[in-house]
């Protein structure tokens, strides 16, 4: 795994205004390169905050979002259009206001699809393997997660069941905060992104910054264990950055 590289912005909206401006960077250096890239979305007050600076930013359209492929990288196990399913926050906040091609975003399963959690991890799952071709997931380009202050990450929470999963996607149940059932991509999955950016604010999030950053187990610190193939990137405020060393 990588090392993890860290950095600070002044606060929260500074945060969401240079990774949206990374975010774009990225994403056009990737598609000049290879024609197509995949993005992992996340939910959260900072993720969503993300997205909609992206959606304010000159620069957006330079992004061939037609040409983008669209993953979340867990999800409330809600009906559709629920306002706390990460997939309508970022429909409000930036899908709503790109050119995306409907075919390649991804969304998970809803509550209200008819299938069971177990079901719809495998549903999911299998759209993922389509979509690589070979392995099971694509190669993300970039997969972006929030850290919640008992430093999980995705939906993979301390000490669950999930965190011991090799399946690249998985029905969570009993997670701490509501709602208690939820979709997630893997510990191993989320291993797989070539970038993957952790994005926390407020000094509500400082301790789980700096158990994030430990040789902690993942098992007890999912956020400990979530790296990137080829680079992985803390981006705080300077008050979640607050305990670092």
């Amino acid at each position: 795994m990588t090392v993890p590289s860290v950095i600070v912005h002044r606060d929260q909206d500074l945060l969401a205004k240079a990774a949206a401006a990374r975010l774009v960077t990225r994403l056009v250096d990737v598609q000049s390169a290879g024609g197509g890239a995949h993005i992992v979305l996340t939910g959260g007050g900072v993720g969503t905050a993300v997205l909609a600076a992206v959606a304010a930013a000159p620069a957006r359209d330079a992004v061939d979002w037609r040409n983008l492929d669209i993953w979340w990288g867990d999800e409330r196990y809600l009906p559709s259009g629920h306002e706390e399913r990460n997939e309508t926050g970022a429909r409000a906040a930036l899908l709503d206001h790109v050119d995306v091609d409907e075919r390649r975003v991804h969304p998970m399963p809803a509550s209200d699809s008819g299938l069971s959690p177990e079901e719809a991890a495998e549903r999911y799952a299998e759209e993922l393997r389509k979509a690589a071709g070979h392995g099971e997931v694509p190669s993300f380009d970039v997969l972006m997660l929030g850290l919640g202050p008992d430093a999980h990450v995705a939906s993979l929470f301390p000490d669950l069941p999930a965190l011991r999963e090799s399946r690249a996607v998985v029905a969570v149940h009993g997670a701490p905060k509501p709602p208690p059932t939820r979709l997630s991509l893997s510990l191993p999955a989320l291993r797989t992104a070539q970038e993957v950016w952790i994005l926390a604010a407020g000094e509500s999030k400082a301790d789980a910054a700096r158990l994030a950053l430990s040789d902690a187990d993942p098992a007890h610190v999912p956020a400990a264990g979530a790296r990137g193939r080829a680079r992985t990137l803390f981006v705080f405020d300077r008050a979640a950055a607050g305990k670092l060393r």
